[in-house]
């Protein structure tokens, strides 16, 4: 497993390319990419904040699960933080495992998790001025699913 918590920006191609290479042992990589969202047209930035060590450790923790239930040959989770512009890259979660069912269904999870439930605080600035973001009940909806057993 590889868990980074990171102000820089990330290569995606790089990043990618590194995970999936030399694994014989894996026929399926899935990979995800989120990226700051501007839906109206009016956001400036959007800040990311977060307690060092905490929330690599949440996230170690969930990636461990995930390894776990979908019996992964390795997952990547990259999640930026600090001011991001619309655009850019926030996070990304790569998977792989011996068939693509467990990796996509994994890799899901991960994203699900850290929509909900990993340590970041969010706070956007735009033209109505600044305001942290708040949960959404579709994303907290989402978790449900996998109360159940893969």
């Amino acid at each position: 497993m590889d868990i980074r918590v990171q102000q820089a920006a990330f290569a995606l191609g790089q990043e990618l390319e590194r995970f999936a290479a030399g694994r014989p042992d894996t026929g399926a990589v899935v990979s995800f990419t989120g990226q700051v969202r501007d839906e109206g047209g009016t956001l400036a930035s959007m800040e990311i904040e977060h307690y060092p060590g905490m929330t690599e450790k949440a996230i170690s923790a969930i990636a461990a699960e995930a390894v776990a239930r979908w019996s992964l040959t390795d997952c990547l989770v990259i999640h930026r933080y600090g001011r991001l512009a619309p655009g850019e890259r926030i996070m990304m979660v790569a998977t792989a495992a011996p068939h693509r069912g467990d990796a996509f269904a994994a890799a899901e999870f991960l994203m699900d998790y850290l929509k909900s439930r990993a340590p970041f605080w969010k706070k956007e600035t735009g033209a109505d001025g600044v305001s942290w973001v708040a949960s959404k009940e579709e994303d907290e909806a989402a978790l449900t699913r996998w109360d159940r057993t893969p």
